[in-house]
């Protein structure tokens, strides 16, 4: 069974070193296990989706600049995760704010050619169907 996802949920990038975790603010007005629920929509840098340390994306241009600079010997830059595309799949019958919310399973996709997923949703006791 697929768990709802909320404020403080952990993610983790393909091409990052390290988890992140995931921020929702409660725009929507719905509170799932005392946190705001999260939506297809939440796929802000900074906001909701915070740096997963450094980056190892060869599409980054961060990274490229840095391996150039360094005759190709530093291979990772800073992230700046770049997610201008809403979590897949939804979850069409669950309905906050008026968006299809997600859970454990959505992904994002990076204009780096990262793919974030969720680690850990933020709760253990709220599942959708």
């Amino acid at each position: 069974m697929a768990l709802q996802v909320t404020g403080l949920a952990m993610t983790k990038c393909l091409w990052g070193v390290a988890p992140s975790v995931y921020l929702t603010i409660p725009i929507h007005m719905e509170i799932t296990f005392i946190m705001p629920a999260a939506t297809i929509t939440d796929t802000i840098p900074f906001l909701n989706m915070m740096p997963f340390v450094m980056c190892q994306s060869k599409a980054n241009p961060m990274v490229i600049a840095i391996m150039i600079a360094s005759l190709g010997s530093v291979q990772v830059a800073p992230c700046i995760p770049m997610t201008f595309i809403p979590w897949v799949p939804p979850i069409p019958n669950v309905i906050i704010g008026g968006l299809p919310t997600i859970d454990n399973t959505a992904m994002a996709m990076c204009l780096w050619a990262g793919m974030i997923t969720i680690n850990f949703p933020g709760q253990a006791t709220t599942v959708v169907l």
